[in-house]
C-alpha cells in the first residue's frame, strides 16, 4: 500500500502540473530570500555602516557574515519555506491525481485558502523547529538522525495525510481516520522524511507528499465513505 502510493506519486513528479507547482513554490522562495538579503544589505548600508565609519575591518566582517548567513539560512530554510508556498498549490496536485487515477470517483473539495495558508505555515514552523533540535542533538549527542526521521516521519505523515483526508471529510473525521491508521500514516511520513533528507531534492517534498497521501487516503478510506462527499 505505502510502496504503491509512493511509486505512483514519484512517477507523477515529471508531469507538467506537478512541475508547475515545484517551479512556482521554488520561484517564490527564491524571491523571498533575495528580498531578505536585499533588505539586510540596505539596513546595514544605511544605518549600521555609517555608525561604524572608520572601522573598515568591522564593516567587512559584518558584510561577510551577512552574505554567508543568508546562504546558510537559505540552505536550512529552503525546504520549509518552499513548503509554505507549495501549500498554496497542493490542491492542483490532488486534482491531477484524482483526474488521472480516479476519474470515476467523486473529486475532493479544495481546502479554503485561509486554511491552506494556516496549515502550510504551521507545518513549516514545526519542521524548522524539529530540524533545529535534531541538528543540536546531532552535534552534541549523536541522536540527530534518529530524531530527524522519527519526528519528521510523524509530522510529515500527519500534516499531509490530514490535507488529503480533509478534501473528503470534516477535520474531526480526518483526525479520526488518521488515528485509526496511525502506523501506516507514520511509515508513509518516514518515506517522505527520507526525501526531505536529500539536499536539493527536498524541494520536491511537498508535491511528492501530497500526491502520495492522496493515493494512500484512497487506499485506506472505506469505500462507502469515498462515495460520499462530506460538507464542511
Amino acid at each position: 500500500m505505502i510502496y504503491e502510493a509512493a511509486s505512483r506519486s514519484a512517477k507523477e513528479i515529471l508531469r507538467p502540473r506537478f512541475r508547475s507547482v515545484v517551479w512556482k513554490s521554488l520561484g517564490l522562495t527564491i524571491l523571498l530570500f533575495f528580498g531578505m538579503w536585499l533588505g539586510l544589505q540596505m539596513l546595514a548600508t544605511n544605518y549600521l555602516f555609517p555608525f561604524l565609519e572608520g572601522w573598515t575591518w568591522v564593516t567587512s566582517i559584518i558584510a561577510w557574515i551577512l552574505g554567508v548567513g543568508v546562504i546558510f539560512g537559505a540552505g536550512f530554510l529552503l525546504a520549509p519555506i518552499s513548503a509554505i508556498f507549495a501549500g498554496l498549490f497542493l490542491d492542483e496536485v490532488a486534482d491531477h491525481i484524482e483526474e488521472t487515477h480516479y476519474p470515476d470517483q467523486r473529486k475532493g473539495t479544495p481546502m479554503p485558502f485561509g486554511n491552506s495558508i494556516t496549515l502550510a505555515i504551521k507545518f513549516a514552523l514545526l519542521v524548522i523547529a524539529v530540524n533545529f533540535v535534531a541538528l543540536l542533538l546531532f552535534l552534541f549527542a549523536g541522536l540527530g538522525v534518529i530524531v530527524f526521521f522519527v519526528a519528521n516521519g510523524y509530522l510529515l505523515g500527519r500534516e499531509y495525510f490530514q490535507f488529503a483526508a480533509m478534501r473528503y471529510r470534516p477535520e474531526k473525521e480526518a483526525h479520526a481516520l488518521r488515528r485509526k491508521h496511525w502506523g501506516t500514516v507514520f511509515l508513509s511520513g518516514m518515506v517522505v522524511a527520507g526525501l526531505m533528507a536529500i539536499p536539493i531534492l527536498n524541494i520536491l517534498t511537498p508535491v511528492f507528499a501530497a500526491g502520495m497521501m492522496v493515493h494512500l487516503h484512497k487506499s485506506i478510506a472505506p469505500s462507502d465513505e469515498m462515495a460520499h462527499q462530506f460538507g464542511r
